[in-house]
């Protein structure tokens, strides 16, 4: 078993200052037109607002130009896989909603509104978003148990004619495809020879699965807590292990079976996205110029030090040690460059072409420190949303 220490940001933060940070919420909002004079109110609401919704009743697409749905993210959770917490519902969520939409507007420039949903049925979460659909212009899903995201995510994406991202998985793969972009070029390896392990079978391993088989990547296995996916595993034919089923089809080309012993022998890389810990005996039986990326948080699966003497690059999600995989390096821009392009949909290929914007920003100081550019740096966005962009008109 691995241990980590608190994180030095963590510990010069009291409890008090937390709390007074959230008190009334960290969400308002704000008015972008003057509200000064009778003529102010006649333009912005009666008589004058008249005039727009008469309009926008004989042409709905002037909705996209004269309202702020189409900059609107919803942000939508039930609660039940709140990172760290698991399933504490829609109240005890809505923090983390709110500081999801904080962070669209600070590196996106996006209005965004939390929308807890006190149910946890697929169905009626379709049914609730697409009668408020005229509100918002995207829906960005977050904190959805697996394997009930995936079916959420993909009805959702069917009945809505806009934008839709669960960023648990796809924000998370697109950040770890760029990390893994320029860790690769840090060690000299390529991505079609490259031994990868996933622990973690949920939202986020999948995901991650997807976007490097469709990158290259072609030895993929994952891990759940029974051990590596594989087409002899009895227990995938349970319907609640149906997508576990088809990635035992498209992963594991080898036929690994066993733990993280077996399946780490010899890897070039792993990549930590669930709560397990990795034992260190098990790390020193990856291949030279290994890649380790630990990003369970607050716990890494393993602690950077211990995987440091194993790994010739070391990713955590935390914000106090190199190289932070983190999901705000990719969902502002994503959104954003997709509702700037009026599209319809985040297609795979938006996905990779943020990603690949977001290592190219790392090129000019790559290092086994330094693969992916900072969560504050200001390019990040403006260049993902760029990149979308091209992607949803080329």
């Amino acid at each position: 078993m691995t241990t980590s220490t608190d994180s030095p940001i963590q510990t010069q933060i009291s409890t008090q200052e937390i709390f007074a940070a959230h008190e009334g919420g960290k969400l308002s909002i704000g008015v972008d037109r003057p509200l000064a004079t009778k003529r102010d109110l006649s333009i912005a609401y009666t008589p004058g607002v008249a005039q727009v919704s008469r309009a926008i009743a004989e042409d709905p697409a002037l909705a996209r130009t004269h309202t702020w749905a189409s900059r609107l993210v919803a942000v939508v959770s039930d609660g039940t896989a709140v990172l760290g917490l698991g399933n504490i519902g829609a109240s005890a969520s809505l923090p983390v909603m709110e500081g999801k939409s904080a962070l669209f507007k600070t590196f996106g420039g996006l209005d965004s509104i939390p929308i807890l949903l006190n149910t946890t049925d697929v169905d009626e979460i379709v049914e609730t978003l697409v009668r408020i659909a005229p509100s918002f212009g995207a829906v960005n899903l977050e904190d959805v148990s697996a394997p009930r995201c995936f079916e959420l995510e993909a009805k959702l994406i069917e009945a809505l004619d806009m934008p839709v991202m669960h960023d648990d998985q796809h924000g998370t793969a697109v950040v770890v495809l760029a990390a893994l972009t320029n860790a690769v070029k840090v060690v000299g390896k390529e991505f079609a020879g490259l031994k990868t392990v996933i622990a973690g079978a949920g939202a986020a391993g999948i995901a991650i699965a997807e976007i490097l088989l469709a990158s290259g990547v072609e030895d993929v296995i994952l891990l759940d807590s029974k051990g590596a996916i594989h087409a002899g595993r009895q227990d995938l034919s349970e319907p609640r292990n149906a997508m576990k089923l088809e990635y035992a089809g498209r992963t594991n080309p080898r036929g690994v079976a066993g733990g993280t012993a077996e399946a780490l022998a010899g890897a070039d890389v792993f990549i930590g996205v669930s709560s397990s810990t990795v034992p260190e005996e098990h790390l020193a039986g990856m291949a030279e110029g290994a890649i380790v990326f630990a990003l369970s948080n607050p716990d890494p699966e393993v602690a950077p030090d211990v995987a440091r003497r194993h790994a010739a690059v070391v990713a955590t999600g935390r914000s106090d040690f190199p190289n932070q995989i983190n999901n705000v390096l990719a969902f502002p821009g994503i959104f954003r460059g997709a509702l700037d392009a009026g599209a319809r949909r985040i297609t795979p290929g938006m996905k990779r072409a943020a990603a690949a914007a977001i290592a190219d920003l790392a090129q000019d100081k790559l290092s086994a420190d330094y693969i992916v550019p900072s969560p504050l740096d200001p390019r990040v966005a403006p260049a993902v949303t760029a990149a979308v962009m091209d992607a949803a008109n080329g």
